[in-house]
Order: C-alpha cells, then structure tokens, then sequence
C-alpha cells in the first residue's frame, strides 16, 4: 500500500500518477510592497526554493501518499541539482526527468507581507521538449491519472493527453502557467480542467464576479467538451462544476496566510490524490482545500507541500 512519509498508518492502493510539466528554480525577494515605475526599493530577504507548478504538483501529491512519477526538463546550470534532490526527497519517481542544456526553468517571485506575490516565469529547459517518449507513453498507459499543466508547450499536453484518452486515463489539467487560449483539440481530452477564477474569464471570455457568473462561464467550457470543471477561489474556497448535477461549494479555511506561492498547485493534486482514492466529489474538495491551507501558511512552494498525516488531521478537526 501507498505510505507517506511521517504517516503511522497506510492509504487505500492505487494506480500511480504521472504528472507531466515544469520545474523551476523559484528566485524569492521579499519586499514591503511592488516598486513602481522606475523606483528602487529594499528587499527584506532572498532565497532559490525548488518550484515550477508541475514539480510543486508532483511533490504534493507524493507527499499525500501517491506513487507519483514525473516526467520534465532540467537544465545544465547550477540550480539543475537541487532541483532533482528536492523532488526526489520528497517521494518522486524521477525515471522520466531528463536534462537539457541550458539553464533550467526559473520563476522570480516578489513576495509582499501578507503572502500576496508576483512572479515572472523564464521557461529555460521547460520548453525544450522533444516527442514523448516510448517509456513515458508506457508509464501513461498504465497511470490512474495523468496531470499537466500549461509551462509546457501546449503540443506536449496534448500529445500527452491523447496518449491518456487512448488508454482510458483522465486527465486533470491545471489552467495556470500561460496566458493564451486552450486549443480546440485539448478541451475534449480533459476530464478535470483547474482554474481560478482570473483564468476562467480569460479562457472564457465571460465574467467570473459572482457564484452564478463563475457556473455559468465553467458551463461554457464543458460545452466545448470539458467533462468537468474545477475553480479555485482563493480565500472564497472552490467550486466543482460537473455534469448536469448541481455545484459543489467548499469554504476555504480560515488560516494566517504567509505565502500564497504553490497553494493552486497544492490544491489541484491534493483534488486528484482523492480523486484516485475513489473519494466522492465533496471529499475531494474538502481534502483539497484543506491541503491547501496547510500550504499557505509556510514560505516556498514545493517546500510547504503537506504531508498527509497533517492533512488527514485537519480534515478530522473540521469534521467534528
């Protein structure tokens, strides 16, 4: 049976997880508030913490109990073997991570008081990708989910995707990463499509201010054959839209918030673990944002992802 580190007790086994994407060397500073146009400003701390959302989402899942491989690109520069130690230190199967050269993948983080950041992406070794390989497909063929996110070229998720659909594999798609529109192609071969709600109305093209404009734009995509859709809604909690069933709403909980940088990623797999363990839909969301705030209130991405045995003891204390 599948064991978290830390964790006295055993989870339900299931098929592994492949999570297909990004890894970046996360360049912290923290500063009071955002310089404006030309001012200097001092930081108050700096610090290269691993990242990239499809490591941050590996890591999390591996560290909920998951049999998780990962499948991406690191660079030949100085920050490649740290990168590798972190995903492997926190239970990643790294049989699919190759290495490029060049310089990894990198995101420069400014992270004001209160957890609020803001990040600029340089994708390096995240956008020198190659066919998918003959292992790769093997090892998606035989997953019980594939997640991917968008700090890839769209052409590996949708290789990626279609080599999931052949083999009756869902696939999770995390919205976050990019800007641009989701091609027509890829739309039909998500089963969970993760948003917040800045993405949905960009992807969208329809307002997201209200409950109601948030279902009605979500609908949308499932018209474009999305089976289902997953909003993130910060510290309005989320909302699965599935189906012709009626949403389900989860709260999110109450927590002093340090850093927000992660906390999507940490969600997203946290939804996809119980998705794979058979929970039903409101479990999900509950697990989900409870991994969620236990990611918020540590500095860092892949180093705040829970464990499971922390996870587990929140859901309880709120079920009470």
């Amino acid at each position: 049976m599948a064991r978290t580190l830390g964790a006295p007790y055993s989870y339900p086994m299931t098929k592994p997880l492949v999570v297909v994407g990004s890894v970046n060397a996360d360049l912290y500073v923290e500063i009071e508030r955002l310089p404006r146009a030309g001012e200097t400003l001092d930081g108050t701390n700096a610090a290269m913490r691993p990242g990239g959302k499809g490591a941050n989402q590996a890591a999390a899942a591996a560290r909920l109990g998951q049999a998780t491989w990962f499948a991406g690109q690191l660079g030949t520069d100085a920050f490649a073997p740290a990168l590798r130690v972190a995903l492997g230190d926190a239970g990643v199967k790294l049989d699919h991570l190759g290495m490029v050269e060049g310089a990894s993948g990198q995101a420069f983080i400014l992270l004001q008081h209160g957890g609020e950041n803001s990040i600029i992406i340089v994708g390096g070794a995240n956008q020198a990708w190659g066919p998918v390989s003959g292992s790769l497909a093997s090892r998606i063929a035989g997953a019980g989910a594939v997640l991917i996110q968008r700090e890839i070229p769209e052409e590996v998720n949708l290789a990626v995707a279609r080599l999931a659909q052949q083999a009756g594999v869902p696939v999770v798609l995390d919205a976050g990463g990019a800007d641009r529109a989701l091609g027509a192609e890829l739309l039909p071969l998500i089963s969970v499509l993760s948003p917040n709600e800045t993405e949905l109305a960009r992807l969208t093209g329809l307002p997201t201010a209200t409950r109601d404009d948030v279902v009605a734009a979500a609908r949308s995509l499932m018209r474009s054959g999305v089976a289902s859709v997953l909003v993130k809604l910060g510290s309005r909690g989320a909302l699965l839209v599935s189906g012709n069933d009626a949403p389900i709403e989860q709260p999110a909980y109450p927590v002093s918030v340090v850093d927000t940088t992660g906390a999507g990623d940490c969600f997203t797999a946290a939804f996809t673990v119980a998705m794979l363990e058979g929970q039903p839909a409101r479990n999900r969301l509950v697990f989900a944002c409870s991994a969620a705030a236990l990611c918020i209130q540590k500095k860092g991405a892949m180093p705040s992802m829970p464990l499971r045995i922390e996870v587990d003891q929140l859901v309880s204390r709120h079920q009470r």
